[in-house]
């Protein structure tokens, strides 16, 4: 229509045209009539042509409009260049960052008390705790959280920060009903700290709730910002009200999503074990800086021993230096050896082909070591031979990031058996319970050293073994039970995170 316009227009103007050129047989009103005319036909035409130029903006912006709202819904059945791989990626991108902006808690308003700075110190899972027990104490005080700054000077040396294993936005909006977290200082208060008017300490360790509230809140009153500048078990397992240990399980199970490279490979490590069917998630711990800090060293060679020696005496951190090795395996307190995990597996009656993930570092002693628990069990997999090396090249030389992956494969897992009671090992199972009590077998290793030495020995034959091995494990499969307290030796009693009784349905 507006083209029809546009050339009756211009026909009118070329007829026009051709009257204004005929001479001056009319005279001067004829004159004067044509150029009437002529002005009024160009008035038309440069109306016309500014209402067409209007009318298609406006179209413009409708098309805009709708391909905002109904764009993403006709992409995914209109054919495209992508392949279907990346079409879901893209769509499956999209999905989550809607969803995450329609499901967002609220905030919570509360009048701010300062700021609280967190440095983690160990390894992933001691972190992890770490974390989640600031958040729960930054609740309390009604302070604002600081992204932690996780550990880069122990003896894994990682480099990475906070958001290269976990997802910050999300720890940030997720959590944003409960306490005020910011990647970084306000301009004023990092000027604080740059001038250095801060506080900077270490909690002390298994703290009640009352101890920062009268102990630490004071300090953040005074300075605006203090700084914990170690984190591990620094909040009691016992006696704290039950809304601070709901929160710190939310912090654990919700707030605390990996990113989405990290969770995307462990998807895919699973996956692959999944196509072969149940797969045992065996955390071996045993790893040179866990023999050279417990000192144990039962099936090391006089090498390996003085290799080990020397390491333990090298980190001045570890303060224990002479160890009894022998006294400290018959106690329990060591890691179980290859060769001896190999025994406890085939009493338990462990079907042999079942595929293992082995979720640990470099085994110290590498194949040697291994050579008995792979001639019992042959369907040992590493994440290094299921995954591309390019897969894995990103991760390489950032140990958090690895036993990240670790720890996603062991959630999933058929059966999950750690051989040491370190921090992946408490934190996993207690995971594992809050996804249903899945079947963690929590060794008894004071009691399976004296029947292995016995078995060894002669004293004991192999279904005496086995029957003994079944009837001690029993009870310790990772069903319901509450949690184990000792009021006074908090070291020694059951970890929060390994039992968060007060969070599970049981």
């Amino acid at each position: 229509m507006c083209c029809r316009l546009v050339g009756n227009c211009q026909v009118g103007q070329f007829r026009l045209n051709k009257m204004g050129g005929g001479g001056g047989g009319e005279g001067s009103k004829g004159d004067k009539s044509s150029l009437n005319v002529l002005s009024q036909a160009r008035m038309i035409l440069w109306m016309t042509r500014g209402m067409t130029t209007l009318l298609l903006w406006i179209c413009v912006v409708q098309l805009l409009t709708v391909g905002e709202i109904w764009g993403p819904r006709l992409l995914k059945t209109w054919p495209s260049c992508y392949t279907s791989k990346q079409s879901e990626s893209i769509h499956s991108s999209s999905s989550t960052f809607l969803e995450s902006k329609v499901y967002l808690p609220p905030k919570r308003y509360y009048k701010n008390n300062g700021y609280l700075m967190v440095s983690c110190n160990g390894g992933l899972n001691q972190m992890r705790g770490a974390i989640c027990d600031m958040v729960a104490v930054a609740r309390y005080l009604n302070v604002t959280l600081i992204v932690p700054e996780l550990d880069k000077s122990s003896f894994w040396a990682d480099p990475s920060d906070f958001e290269d294993i976990f997802d910050v936005d999300h720890f940030i909006r997720s959590l944003r009903d409960e306490v005020r977290i910011l990647k970084e200082l306000p301009p004023n208060i990092k000027r604080r700290v740059e001038l250095g008017r801060i506080r900077s300490l270490a909690p002390i360790s298994w703290s009640d709730i009352s101890y920062y509230h009268n102990q630490i809140l004071p300090l953040i009153q005074r300075f605006k910002v203090v700084h914990l500048n170690r984190t591990d078990a620094r909040l009691a397992n016992n006696g704290l009200p039950l809304e601070i240990q709901k929160l710190r399980c939310r912090v654990n199970f919700s707030g605390l999503k990996f990113t989405p490279q990290i969770e995307e490979l462990g998807k895919k490590v699973v996956n692959i074990l999944r196509k072969k069917g149940p797969f045992l998630v065996l955390h071996l711990r045993y790893e040179m800086d866990m023999l050279a800090f417990s000192g144990c060293t039962q099936g090391c060679n006089n090498e390996e021993v003085e290799e080990l020696t020397r390491m333990r005496y090298a980190y001045t951190w570890w303060k224990e230096k002479e160890i009894n090795s022998d006294f400290k395996r018959k106690e329990g307190l060591c890691p179980m050896t290859p060769e001896e995990t190999a025994l406890v597996l085939r009493a338990l009656s462990i079907d042999r082909n079942i595929q293992i993930y082995i979720a640990a570092g470099e085994i110290y002693g590498g194949e040697r070591r291994m050579a008995g628990l792979a001639a019992e069990f042959p369907n040992l997999v590493r994440k290094e031979t299921l995954l591309d090396p390019l897969e894995l090249g990103f991760f390489q030389n950032h140990s958090s990031q690895m036993a990240a992956l670790d720890y996603l494969v062991s959630l999933e897992s058929d059966i999950f058996v750690p051989t040491y009671d370190g921090n992946m090992a408490r934190v996993v199972e207690g995971h594992r319970r809050y996804l249903g009590f899945k079947k963690t077998i929590r060794l008894d290793r004071k009691v399976l050293i004296d029947l292995i030495d016995r078995y060894s020995e002669g004293s004991l034959n192999w279904e005496e073994f086995s029957n003994t091995v079944k009837v001690v494990h029993a009870d310790r499969m990772g069903r319901p039970a509450r949690r184990v307290m000792i009021s006074d030796r908090p070291k020694e009693e059951e970890y929060f995170y390994a039992n968060p009784y007060e969070c599970l349905d049981s």
